[in-house]
């Protein structure tokens, strides 16, 4: 598994404090990117929060996901959450550790009072002193926020005081992608009232023991049935201690929201937003606790050719910090169809360049701070894939085609748009984890297009008979 190092630096920690004007939760920024290009410290916000001590809680919950593995708990990785301005609204997202629980807190309008929310995506420092105060907040006391370094300190300090280097897995740059992908499947399945939603929330199990079917529900008149079949209408919760976070903000839930897609008999994955007074919180889970979404293949279609690349180039330029994308809008202006423009969102999305609010049903504009291209380039299936179209292994003759990997020679066909292979990897998993490598080296021969990362990929970088 190959590691890149994120380093972030801050002109000075983000803290929480008080004077006699009232309370000030300054959140320091790194170097991010906004209208205006990349910045070292960019702002987004100076104003008030309408429900303070709600929205402390709700970072809080952010900042516990992205500090957490809930799989095997070894060192816990811990990278800031990334804010994103979007003009009506401030997004905090964040990552676990093991790559398998995605959290977003949205403080919407509604939230935020006093200033215009600018647009930008850059990381903000929630260090242990920040965490502590944000816990200790109580009482409804306005509380000025600011997201972004102040003209003072601008000015007075020399370089940043702040610095931290983390390891950043390519498995967890996938995974931010897999997790926007998988959630533009889900529909609403489930709602429930705030005092509903505490009590399921509160009855689940703490723990599920190994080897354990995934649990599902479903809605019963005004709650939510645990049930171990996935009969209609059900949503998968693969893992439901991995909601933990959502107690942070419970007391003050107005509404439970479940959302997945069509229940099939095999477990997938699902997200569970908490609606809040002037903001929302949501966590989605991958279908099982004990792998991350890094390996789900959603993206890999998308890459598979020079056109998503050309047609991606093109949307990304008319992307604005929108906090809604409409891919209908998309398609009129770029000259494309809506597929197409879809296509170019989920490769956009592998670059950290859009996520997926499932609330809204649609795609917002982000640009992640750090070099998410790895995510393409280290893509093990997506590399083999390319290796085996250069090294001529794809042979299109007729039906079905043939891909000599290794010692061994595969058969795949295409039924409906959908490509099956004679390997082991389809055999396990029937297309539920995106196509293996062959498959992708026959969609991407038959489009004839090579991408031009593959004459590296077939200079014995990768050994292709090892990913499937």
């Amino acid at each position: 598994m190959t590691r890149s190092v994120q380093a972030l630096a801050y002109s000075r920690p983000s803290a929480l404090e008080s004077s006699g004007a009232g309370r000030l939760l300054g959140l320091e920024t790194s170097g991010g990117l906004t209208p205006a290009g990349a910045e070292a410290h960019p702002r987004f916000f100076s104003g008030f929060l309408t429900s303070p001590q709600i929205a402390a809680r709700g970072l809080l919950a952010v900042a516990d996901v992205a500090a957490a593995r809930y799989y095997q708990r070894i060192r816990p990785g811990s990278l800031d959450p990334v804010v994103t301005g979007n003009g009506d609204r401030l997004r905090f997202e964040s990552f676990s550790g093991c790559g398998g629980v995605y959290a977003r807190l949205d403080v919407l309008s509604e939230g935020l009072d006093g200033a215009e929310t600018g647009h930008g995506t850059t990381n903000v420092d929630v260090n242990n002193p920040l965490r502590e105060a944000l816990s200790r907040m109580t009482g409804s006391d306005p509380l000025h926020l600011r997201v972004g370094t102040d003209e003072l300190a601008v000015t007075t300090l020399e370089g940043a005081v702040v610095e931290k280097k983390v390891p950043l897995p390519d498995r967890w740059l996938r995974g931010f992608a897999e997790a926007q992908v998988a959630s533009a499947g889900f529909d609403l399945r489930a709602e429930l009232t705030g005092p509903e939603a505490v009590r399921f929330l509160r009855s689940l199990p703490r723990s599920q023991g190994r080897g354990a079917g995934p649990l599902w529900v479903v809605q019963n008149g005004r709650t939510l049935r645990p049930t171990t079949r996935p009969v209609p209408g059900a949503v998968c919760l693969p893992g439901p201690d991995r909601l933990v976070a959502l107690e942070r903000v419970l007391r003050h839930a107005t509404a439970l929201r479940v959302y997945g897609p069509v229940a099939d008999g095999v477990a997938t994955a699902s997200a569970w937003e908490v609606a809040l007074p002037g903001m929302r919180l949501t966590l989605t889970l991958s279908p099982d606790a004990s792998r991350g979404f890094s390996g789900e293949g959603g993206v890999l279609e998308a890459l598979a050719t020079e056109e998503a690349a050309q047609d991606a180039e093109l949307v990304s330029v008319l992307l604005a910090w929108e906090p809604r994308i409409d891919p209908a809008e998309l398609a009129a202006q770029a000259g494309l169809s809506v597929d197409r423009v879809r296509a170019a969102l989920t490769r956009l999305g592998t670059a950290g360049r859009v996520g997926y609010d499932v609330a809204d049903a649609a795609y917002f504009h982000r640009e992640l701070p750090y070099d998410a291209d790895r995510a393409e380039r280290h893509n093990p299936r997506l590399v083999a894939a390319r290796a085996l179209v250069a090294e001529g292994a794809v042979v299109l003759d007729g039906e079905p085609a043939t891909v000599t990997s290794g010692e061994r020679r595969y058969q795949v066909r295409e039924s409906g748009g959908v490509l099956s292979c004679t390997c082991q990897w389809w055999a396990d998993y029937r297309g539920r984890r995106g196509p293996c490598k062959h498959a992708l080296a026959v969609r991407m021969a038959r489009r004839g297009a090579v991408p031009s990362a593959a004459r590296g990929a077939a200079a014995g970088v990768v050994t292709v008979g090892g990913a499937r």
